[in-house]
């Protein structure tokens, strides 16, 4: 009934060509350039400017992220909290309905 496809392999369509045949060639050496005159000395960390525009971005930016991830957060405990709520009161009530069924 359920029986799986096997992919068959295409045969090639177009024409195909024997592979190209390397041969050998001979090394020649060249003696190196001399090397250049050394620049001038680049700091190695760049320096980084911040604006008074930049750094206030900066802060509200990580403000706003704090914000959004705290509510995340906050709404997932609310989840988990009224979930355990609804499974007590749902097993409140299921106890209670089979103690009345045992005294009758």
């Amino acid at each position: 009934m359920l029986r799986p496809k096997i992919p068959t392999m295409p045969t090639p369509t177009g024409l195909v060509s024997p592979p190209a045949v390397i041969e050998p060639t001979t090394v020649v050496q060249h003696h190196p350039a001399p090397a250049p005159a050394p620049a001038a000395q680049v700091p190695s960390r760049p320096t980084v400017h911040l604006t008074p525009g930049a750094v206030l971005a900066l802060v509200g930016g990580g403000t706003a992220v704090v914000l959004v991830v705290g509510a995340v957060l906050v709404s997932m405990l609310l989840a988990v909290a009224v979930t355990g709520a609804s499974v007590a009161v749902c097993a409140v009530v299921i106890r209670s309905l089979i103690t009345s069924q045992h005294r009758r």
